[in-house]
Formats: structure tokens, sequence, C-alpha cells
């Protein structure tokens, strides 16, 4: 099996069934990740494009050697994972309204009188993702609470909450098949995976219209971003060929160099252990062309 749709091809050969609500889901919700423009019209790319491309990079730091070790349930709850991880971003008003009373919303508010929905939405967005799955969990067809479980749980993942918590993401999550799900894999995957996501690509449809967005610092986020000609996953590392003349956004990306280094550096942290699985890229390199 080729690195592309390599999750795909083992699920559907280890379990079609599961292959299929797979497959549902992202029918039914082919539009749904778009709706993250009525909060962020200028944010940077958070549709099924981004999710896509969270997939092809899990796919890739998977690899051929390891996905074999993978079961079907540990499969499908991650592609799952990597579609709905940023679904909180395009949250309705009403699902807004219900659910943000969960993350301490009124004290959010008084100790952030200036901050918008938006800004509110954007720091919990994993956590909404998460309230979105449960509740629409049956329009998903997620075959059982367990696999609903480690759905949210992968998906809030791949921010902020902590995956050396073993009761938030035990490394052997009983499943009604007999498999057990490694949570912390698949957590630290879609957390790196999400990290890695900085190509130009990402944002093709604001990148080259830049002259439209108002707002200066997301100007500068996006301008760091067409700097990022491509991103490659190598064995060993990965390497983002950029493209800048302009030294503020030379350093801006030398300090995105280091975040995704940190986050490589946690989530290695985190499979080595906590699983019997890997990830072997080590370093993040830059090269200027």
């Amino acid at each position: 099996m080729e690195h592309d749709f390599l999750m795909e091809k083992w699920l559907h050969e280890l379990d079609r069934p599961l292959h299929r609500c797979f497959a549902d889901a992202v029918f039914a919700l082919q539009h749904t990740l778009s709706h993250y423009r009525r909060l962020f019209p200028e944010y940077t790319d958070h549709s099924e494009q981004h999710s896509m491309n969270v997939i092809d990079f899990c796919n890739r730091l998977i690899g051929k050697e390891q996905i074999v070790k993978m079961n079907a349930d540990e499969v499908y709850v991650l592609l799952m994972s990597c579609y709905l991880h940023d679904v909180g971003m395009g949250i309705s008003e009403s699902d807004y309204e219900t659910f943000k009373h969960e993350f301490g919303a009124d004290d959010y508010f008084e100790k952030h009188p200036e901050d918008t929905e938006g800004d509110f939405v954007r720091r919990y967005h994993h956590e909404f993702s998460a309230c979105f799955i449960r509740k629409y969990a049956q329009l998903l067809e997620i075959p059982s609470e367990e696999h609903l479980f480690c759905i949210m749980q992968v998906s809030r993942g791949h921010r902020k909450t902590d995956l050396f918590d073993d009761k938030e993401y035990p490394a052997a999550y009983p499943m009604p098949s007999g498999n057990t799900v490694c949570l912390p894999y698949l957590a630290a995957l879609i957390r790196l995976a999400d990290e890695i996501d900085v190509a130009a690509d990402r944002n093709s449809q604001i990148l080259y219209d830049i002259e439209n967005i108002r707002d200066e610092f997301q100007i500068y986020c996006n301008r760091l971003q067409e700097a990022v000609a491509c991103l490659h996953v190598n064995d060993e590392s990965f390497v983002m060929d950029v493209k800048t003349q302009d030294e503020k956004i030379y350093r801006g990306l030398c300090e995105v160099q280091k975040k995704m280094q940190e986050t490589l550096d946690l989530c290695r942290a985190v499979v080595h252990a906590r699983t019997p699985y890997c990830i072997t890229q080590k370093i993040v390199e830059m090269r200027r062309a």
C-alpha cells in the first residue's frame, strides 16, 4: 500500500461496515465544516480540505509498517476524528447557545469583556467539536458508545488536552468487537498532523485576495502561510520549503518552526512512553529558497 489513502484502504480491507459508516458520515457532513466562515470569514482554512490534509498527514506519519498493527476500530476512530476535529469552529448559533455554558462562558466574558463569540469559540473549539459529535452521533452513524467516547477524545486531543492522562486517554480502551483502541497514539497523531498543515495551499481561497482582509494580524498569519511553499514528511524529519525575502516573515516562520518542534517533541514523548507505536520524525527543518 502507498501512503495515499492508507487508512481508508486498510479499513476497507479490515471492516467494510465500519468503512461504510465513515464514508456515510463524510457524505452527510460534506458542507458542514465550511460553516466556520460564519464566525471566521478571514481565518485559516478549517474546511473539509483541512480535514483531508490532516488525514493525509496521519497516513504519512503512520506509514506502511505501522498501519498493519492498527485494528479496524483504531483506524475508524482516527479517520472520523481527523474529519471532525474542527467541526466546532463552525458551530451553529443554536448549538453555541446550548453548549457554551459547559465551558464557563459567563465567567469567561466577565474576565474578557472585549472578546467576541468568535474569540470564545476559537479558544474552546476542540470542546465544541466534542459536543457536536456527541449531539449528532446518530446522524454520523457512530456504531457504539465506545466509539463515540474515542472519537470525542481524539478530536479534543488535537489541542490543549493532556495526552499523558490515563483516564482521559487510556492506552487500551476496550471496544465491543474485542479490540482495544490506543487513544494516546491516535490523539498524538492528530495533534501533530494538525500542527504541520501549514503550506500555502491550505488558504487557497483567501491567500491571493489578501487586500480584502481587514485584520492586520490575520494578514500577517496568512502571509506566513503563503511563504511556506511545501511541507515534506520524511522518515526522520519534517522539512518546510519557504520562499520569502521579508525578514519579518522569515522570523515569524522561525517561530512556527519552533512551535512545530515543540509539538513534535511532545507527541514523540507521549507515543514512546504510553504506546507500542512510534513517531519516527525527530526534527523540523526549514529550507529557504
